[in-house]
């Protein structure tokens, strides 16, 4: 009862979140602003992330092709298939779930206990679509183009890690970047994103914007938030992967 509850006013919060806004160019350039935040300030942590990760997975799929049986090749087709369907969509939204989601929901709770957001309410202002809209809006755009960006810097260190390492050389690594592409994976998993992104940012907020208490009870919202929403990224994962694959 007490998990329909919760879900129950999280929907209710929602729809008050896209309720019609009540001035246009306010809205416009709070999502400047959350364009900004969630965006361009995440950029560097996915890039160090996706880096490595490309970098690991050339050298565990080559040093786990031991038959001299298996094509070269194969190695940079593991490592585009991994970052394509699994790696720079679900990973990367579950590591922005931690850095975004406790950043939302400790923004949103401070401003709840320091009664920032009732005097916003006292002014005619929509609390709720003002601090949220703008931040999932934000977030649906960056997202889908930090998963593609993942991708590219994910392949780049998996190149560099494997050749210099010399376990597959240039010519057989691009071979298979392009060996039985399928369009339609980068579709699936910008979908992916698209979802992970609203979860990443609208669960947290709802948890910020109902914390009750101090400064104790915002870490708290914010470590719910981060865990919720994670389990509700990996649930989202598993339903779209069941229909859309």
């Amino acid at each position: 009862m007490k998990f329909l509850y919760k879900f129950g006013s999280y929907l209710l919060f929602l729809k008050k979140a896209f309720s019609r806004p009540e001035k246009g160019s306010v809205y416009a350039r709070e999502l400047i602003v959350e364009f900004e935040k969630l965006g361009l300030n995440s950029i560097a942590l996915v890039v160090i992330i996706s880096f490595f990760i490309g970098a690991v997975l050339t050298l565990q799929t080559a040093y786990n092709m031991a038959s001299p049986l298996l094509p070269r090749y194969l190695i940079g087709y593991l490592t585009r298939e991994t970052l394509l369907l699994e790696f720079s969509s679900t990973i990367v939204s579950l590591i922005l779930a931690g850095k975004i989601g406790s950043n939302i929901a400790s923004e949103i709770g401070s401003m709840k206990i320091t009664e920032q957001i009732e005097a916003l309410e006292t002014m005619g202002v929509n609390s709720v679509s003002y601090l949220v809209t703008p931040k999932i809006l934000a977030s649906l755009v960056i997202n889908p183009i930090l998963y593609i960006f993942s991708v590219f810097i994910g392949i780049i260190g998996g190149l560099l890690s494997g050749v210099l390492s010399g376990v597959v050389n240039f010519e057989d690594f691009i071979y298979g970047l392009h060996f039985a592409f399928n369009p339609y994976y980068v579709t699936y998993s910008i979908i992916k994103s698209l979802f992970f992104a609203f979860i990443f940012t609208s669960i947290p907020a709802f948890y910020g914007y109902n914390v009750q208490g101090g400064a104790l009870e915002v870490g708290k919202a914010g470590t719910k938030a981060v865990v919720d929403s994670s389990i509700a990224i990996l649930i989202a994962n598993l339903i779209l992967t069941q229909i859309m694959l």
